[in-house]
């Protein structure tokens, strides 16, 4: 790779991490002062795609590909919550800040993304639909997580988002989530042991 592709690359990377500093805006509606950033709930996304994907028996690479990539274009437009997307359109937004963000890269790499960026928008395959549930099962145990932390406002998004997601495993998942409190984790792993 010449030096100018390598340039692109480190400029695409930094662009990237700008998405440590994009907060997830439909918090804010709900009163939660400081939400967790995009490149948080992409992280988060990742491992639970990766877990779909192997619960549903599909290859992760595309999977974890597409939840990782999925939200790349917030660092050009930022999280828009669902009142702001009223306004404008915002599909045709993503595609052209995706498009322009991948164009200078090597095209290598560029013909990759392109091809899971749209394998994601087509929802026609395993990958896509697993990457999907991933992302919307991502925003659900953070709105368990934000009530059980006293933001009782993001029940709200519980009660319809769960009958969005497509696989069985994102189902099971989901299900036991409701059953398990947030703290259940570390609870155990904090007790003293001698």
């Amino acid at each position: 790779m010449r030096d100018t592709g390598v340039k692109k690359c480190i400029d695409f990377i930094r662009e990237a991490g700008a998405l440590k500093r994009v907060r997830r805006s439909g918090w804010w509606v709900l009163g939660i002062n400081d939400p967790e950033t995009v490149a948080e709930h992409s992280f988060r996304c990742a491992v639970i795609g990766y877990i779909l994907a192997r619960m549903e028996n599909v290859a992760p690479y595309k999977v974890v590909l597409m939840t990782l990539f999925n939200d790349i274009h917030e660092a050009r437009l930022n999280d828009l919550h669902k009142m702001s997307q009223r306004y404008i359109n915002l599909e045709n937004a993503e595609n052209e800040a995706f498009a322009e963000q991948i164009n200078p890269l090597p095209k290598s790499i560029r013909n990759e993304l392109s091809k899971m960026y749209a394998e994601y928008k087509k929802q026609g395959s395993p990958e896509s639909l697993i990457a999907r549930d991933a992302d919307i099962l991502e925003c659900l145990i953070q709105a368990k997580e934000y009530c059980e932390y006293g933001f009782e406002k993001a029940r709200k998004f519980m009660k319809k988002a769960p009958e969005k997601l497509i696989t069985k495993s994102a189902k099971k998942l989901w299900a036991m989530a409701c059953k398990k409190s947030a703290y259940d984790w570390w609870e155990k792993l904090s007790e003293f042991k001698r």
